[in-house]
């Protein structure tokens, strides 16, 4: 059976000012093409209502720290739930106050990144240098959990090792997902673990 993916929505307004609910389409395709099933979650919602429904999760990028996000990742970690975290759910998933601004940094652009060897990011890519995409206005500066990757600039991906898959990236695997299997690795090994 495909393992069920929630996606916390980021809160948004529409042009008319509306407040809405967004979960990117990029990464429900990617979900859907890396065979699982993706829902939608309103990130107000309590997490407790889809731990039966659930077999990992996933926060999106977006603009600002969300407090019930943490409050979420707290549950999920304690439950020892998958997540995988991509640019501010990365953030989200390792903040503890360890943010700084950085204007204008990459705009879509490629970069290189160094992985750990010791990583469970290495072991899903089974390379030591890739190519990533970046759209950030903030990064994290310091961890107490495992640095995944970095370029010469910031840390690019962490994770917490002693669960059963909690990482987090600082760039966008879902937009490289049809053209790069890097990206694919990502969502494929994520899936497999959610099944488990």
């Amino acid at each position: 059976m495909k393992p069920i993916i929630g996606i916390i929505s980021r809160n948004y307004y529409s042009k008319t000012n509306k407040k809405i609910n967004i979960v990117y389409d990029d990464i429900i395709s990617s979900v859907i093409k890396s065979k699982g099933i993706p829902i939608g979650i309103p990130s107000k919602e309590d997490i407790y209502k889809y731990l039966d429904i659930c077999n990992g999760f996933i926060l999106q990028g977006g603009d600002d720290i969300d407090k019930h996000n943490l409050k979420t990742l707290k549950i999920l970690k304690e439950k020892n739930i998958p997540v995988l975290g991509i640019c501010l759910g990365m953030q989200e998933m390792f903040y503890k106050n360890n943010l700084i601004d950085i204007p204008n940094h990459h705009i879509n652009s490629l970069h290189e990144i160094n992985i750990n060897k010791n990583s469970l990011l290495y072991k899903i890519i089974k390379k030591d240098k890739i190519l990533v995409n970046s759209r950030h206005k903030s990064v994290i500066i310091n961890t107490n959990r495992l640095i995944s990757a970095k370029n010469k600039e910031i840390i690019e991906a962490i994770e917490d090792s002693s669960k059963k898959f909690y990482l987090g990236v600082q760039w966008h695997p879902e937009n490289l997902y049809n053209i790069d299997i890097n990206s694919k690795k990502i969502f494929d090994y994520f899936i497999k673990i959610c099944k488990n």
